[in-house]
């Protein structure tokens, strides 16, 4: 059982690994080697473990070395995100695009020579939904609707997703498809995301720093912990195909759940958690560009296709918060904790 995880030194791809490793073992199978590529392989990591096999620099340089051993999985979260598309348009097509073909390109060529058929596991996004005006989006959003992306990182992964349902299709291996809502909080440095103050606006307070909300706070968005996020990535991966529970039905991509909740209630929940002194380093100073992207991603979601798979959103932000607090107690200043 060789496993890739691309991106696999970013924020997800770490966590995903660290559960892998923590198993030792993928629906039952032991893991041979676990393979982590990334442009950057910072010091200290799991790179260190007997299992992991690292391939540093561009993915698309670096495919014969990821497919020099046959791959019997491969996660796939390498990806410029939402902001930086938007901003670079030939480095995000360059990035999610181009690469995606190209890896998708290796994993046929494989099954074509007669190597395993990988199992390619794709992390796209909620930014794949949008309100067109000529079609808007319904109250609550389902797989069932159709996908309008009103941004380029939309467009990039909803063509990604598109690649993969018929490279899967035509056997030419086994793509499933997590759709992943805003992942918050996110520890860390901020990142180009145009979601980013999601986290920003209970990290940094948390760390003691000044942080600014760049939309009006009765925005409602889609969100789940980093904790839902790498399960959810996971159970696709693992689900087997066809009927029932806890299995993957058809080509359909999986929204993995989503909680419902406004900018306000997060900032009503810092206030609860942390108190006056934390919350009051946020300032609302509203960006119309930041609002119009992150606006247009739906905020509500039916979860039916992913309870199937036995998953569930978080329950509230609360616990959300609470997650953050006992991960990462070492950013958090003193007096902050309830």
């Amino acid at each position: 059982m060789r496993i890739v995880i691309t991106g696999g030194f970013g924020f997800l791809g770490q966590r995903v690994a660290a559960a892998l490793l923590t198993a030792r073992t993928f629906r039952g199978v032991p893991i041979d080697r676990l393979v982590l590529a990334d442009r950057v392989v910072p010091s200290g990591s799991a790179a260190a473990d007997p299992l992991v096999d690292v391939v540093r620099g561009d993915l698309v340089d670096r495919l014969d070395e990821v497919f020099a051993e046959p791959v019997d999985v491969l996660i796939h979260l390498a990806s410029a995100v939402s902001a930086e598309c938007e901003a670079d348009f030939d480095l995000g097509m360059s990035a999610n695009v181009d690469t995606t073909r190209a890896l998708l390109e290796a994993a046929r060529a494989q099954s074509a020579a007669g190597g395993p058929t990988p199992r390619v596991v794709f992390s796209s996004s909620v930014a794949v939904y949008g309100s067109d005006p000529a079609l808007p989006l319904p109250p609550v959003v389902s797989e069932s609707t159709l996908p309008t992306p009103r941004s380029s990182y939309g467009i990039q992964k909803l063509v990604c997703e598109q690649l993969i349902a018929d490279y899967t299709r035509r056997g030419f291996l086994d793509g499933r498809v997590a759709r992943l809502m805003t992942v918050s909080v996110r520890p860390g440095k901020p990142n180009a995301a145009a979601s980013g103050f999601l986290s920003g606006i209970i990290r940094e307070p948390l760390a003691g720093l000044p942080a600014i909300c760049p939309v009006h706070p009765e925005l409602k968005v889609a969100l789940a912990s980093p904790r839902r996020t790498v399960e959810g990535i996971l159970r696709v991966a693992e689900a087997e195909r066809g009927a029932g529970p806890g299995r993957i039905d058809g080509g359909v991509p999986v929204n993995l759940p989503a909680l419902t909740v406004s900018v306000a209630d997060m900032l009503s929940t810092l206030r609860q958690v942390a108190g006056d002194a934390v919350a009051d380093l946020v300032t609302t100073a509203p960006d119309p560009g930041v609002e119009a992207l992150v606006g247009s991603w739906p905020a509500a979601f039916d979860n039916a296709r992913a309870a199937a798979l036995g998953l569930a959103p978080d329950p509230d932000f609360a616990s959300v918060v609470r997650d953050y607090l006992e991960d990462h107690a070492d950013a958090v200043v003193d007096g902050a904790h309830s």
